[in-house]
């Protein structure tokens, strides 16, 4: 059986639909902190037990007679997410997995002024040491996240933001589809692997992309980290979020995000979404 966690959420959630198109229902588990949010799994055959990594038990039960299962990585800003993720490796683990899967982050590194990827990094370490075969999904930059940092270019005709690197942003309905692929294939991919798109861009190359699309000049202004701190705190920003968000400018800087690998696109079959392609068509996965 696969169990997958966070499948009522929007990655996991559409990795379960891709996973129903490849393996019968009854080998599909999913672990949920809310089981009414998926009685539309329940409905078409899947297991749905309840399971969080706030009650390990709870974790242990859904994860029952799982071969394989696939953690999704905590995105509560405020808890601590290596230990959360130490909960959902040992349940993993006790429940009698042959292989656990994470979904990572591309860039994870120990070393990173990006804390998601620290906590990414540390999450592999536990794998790592946990005894049982694993693989870190390192997601590219999720391309819906770019919205964030162009704010209102199409009225303004700019993206102003700090200085930033290139990106390899990557349509997170892509790495969903991969996941399923991956969970449901005969390959074994042990420790990380890179799905990203083919293509790493800066937001001057994004800036350029929605000139053509707009059909009028669309600038990048470069603000000072901390003008863009006081912006940010001037609309309304807690200045702790702004400062969080200005560590995704500084990794790029340093080229955190910048790798790009043809994996994603062996899987899929075709080529991943490019950002070009999304802003065309006004969807950021």
């Amino acid at each position: 059986m696969i169990v997958v966690t966070g499948a009522t959420g929007a990655l996991n959630g559409a990795t379960v639909e891709h996973l129903l198109k490849r393996v019968p229902a009854e080998r599909i588990g999913v672990s949920v902190r809310d089981v009414g949010k998926a009685r539309h799994l329940a409905e078409r055959g899947v297991r749905v037990r309840q399971g969080s990594y706030a009650d390990p038990a709870a974790l242990r039960h859904s994860f029952e007679g799982a071969e394989q299962v696939l953690l999704v990585s905590s995105s509560d800003r405020h808890a601590d997410h290596v230990g959360l993720h130490r909960v959902g490796i040992e349940a993993a683990v006790a429940a009698g997995a042959r292989r656990i899967l994470y979904t990572s982050h591309q860039g994870a590194g120990v070393d990173s002024p990006f804390p998601p990827a620290r906590d990414h990094a540390a999450t592999e370490v536990l794998l790592a040491e946990s005894g049982v075969a694993w693989t870190s999904l390192r997601n590219g930059y999720y391309a819906h996240s770019v919205l964030w940092l162009l704010s209102p270019w199409r009225q303004t005709g700019e993206i102003a933001a700090p200085a930033d690197g290139p990106i390899s942003w990557t349509d997170r309905a892509d790495s969903a589809e991969a996941a399923a692929v991956v969970l449901a294939g005969d390959r074994r991919f042990d420790g990380p692997v890179t799905l990203t798109a083919r293509q790493a861009v800066t937001l001057d190359d994004v800036a350029a992309m929605a000139s053509e699309i707009s059909g009028r000049e669309v600038r990048r202004v470069v603000l000072d980290d901390e003008e863009w701190i006081v912006d940010k705190v001037a609309d309304g920003m807690a200045e702790g979020m702004a400062r969080r968000m200005l560590t995704r400018y500084q990794a790029a800087r340093e080229g955190r995000f910048a790798g790009v690998d043809p994996l994603l696109a062996d899987l899929l079959g075709r080529e991943p979404r490019s950002v070009a392609e999304q802003l065309e068509d006004g969807s950021t996965g």
